[in-house]
């Protein structure tokens, strides 16, 4: 099997940046070659003498045509690389990425241009989801002057993947500290009424920081999903939720505890009062918000059953 290092994002977006810091890395240091398949050429080139230090040889492939497995296989042959690293083209959908059956995909790394994310994410928002989905690693850089919307963009993308690792840098480096966005509830409130608009908004700042919500009390109109051999006493109330486009709806819910389980069935449009603790869940693969029901009562479906998260 070949490790495969994808790194993709848009033009600009300082993936070659990101390339060359972590090869010059020493845990990345080998004796044997690097492959590194760019599939399009920016502004930021790799010195020849960090290529010779790292072992990395260059090949490009700049039409999504010849971005075949036969192709790949090819370069295999002619380099015989201890890894690959792709330099993914960023108008080129991941989807369409195919590799030989042997190449395995270690990580897949996406870098964006935080100065640039409103207008491709506003334009090209199928592209970005299709970039981020499957990403462990989300690095926004050049995030100097946009603290007020870091917050904004990290819900987008746990919208869009909420298991990738999502990282901000300026120009000194991380920025390890995220200002709080104004939320439109008061968290402090005996109850946080929650209408359609910000449910979305809730669930994902209760799933990044679950600390902020523990032991309080939470109100929110909600569909019932009871998976196939859940717990007797509990269901999920929760909302579906568009996250790119008509074709991407997720649905976003915390399981529930409730006595009153077995009333409902899958489907049902229900009004839920429930406090919030912070617990292990075996779904959730660690700690995270389960919700113990104060009060339930039917409620008719909403206008609108979807509601958009931006």
């Amino acid at each position: 099997m070949k490790n495969v290092f994808v790194i993709n994002g848009f033009l600009e977006a300082g993936k070659t940046e990101f390339i060359k810091f972590t090869i010059s890395q020493d845990y990345f240091q080998s004796n044997k070659t690097t492959l590194l398949i760019l599939c399009e050429e920016g502004e930021v080139e790799i010195e020849k003498e960090l290529l010779d230090r790292t072992h990395t040889v260059i090949e490009v492939i700049d039409d999504k045509d010849m971005m075949t497995s036969s192709n790949l296989l090819e370069l295999e042959k002619k380099h015989k690389p201890e890894r690959i690293l792709i330099e993914y083209n960023g108008m080129w959908p991941m989807s369409d990425l195919k590799m030989p059956w042997h190449w395995k995909l270690a990580q897949q790394i996406t870098c964006i241009n935080a100065s640039t994310f409103n207008m491709y994410f506003a334009n090209m928002r199928s592209l970005v989801s299709d970039m981020v989905k499957k990403s462990e690693l989300i690095i926004f850089n050049r995030c100097d002057g946009l603290n007020a919307e870091l917050p904004t963009y990290k819900r987008n993308m746990m919208a869009l993947n909420r298991n990738a690792e999502i990282v901000f840098e300026d120009a000194n480096g991380e920025v390890s500290t995220i200002l709080d966005e104004e939320l439109p509830f008061d968290v402090n409130a005996p109850v946080i009424e929650l209408i359609d608009e910000n449910y979305g908004i809730w669930f994902f700042d209760a799933l990044d920081t679950p600390d902020r919500y523990d032991g309080k009390t939470v109100k929110f109109l909600a569909c019932v999903v009871k998976p196939d051999g859940f717990k007797k006493g509990y269901l999920v109330p929760g909302r579906s939720a568009m996250t790119c486009c008509a074709d991407d709806i997720a649905f976003l819910g915390f399981v529930c505890r409730t006595d009153d389980a077995d009333k409902y069935k899958k489907g049902d449009w229900i009004t839920v009062t429930a406090e919030i603790k912070i617990e292990y869940w075996e779904d959730y693969n660690g700690e995270g918000p389960v919700l113990y029901a104060k009060e339930i009562t039917p409620a008719k479906a909403p206008k609108e059953e979807i509601i958009n998260l931006v």
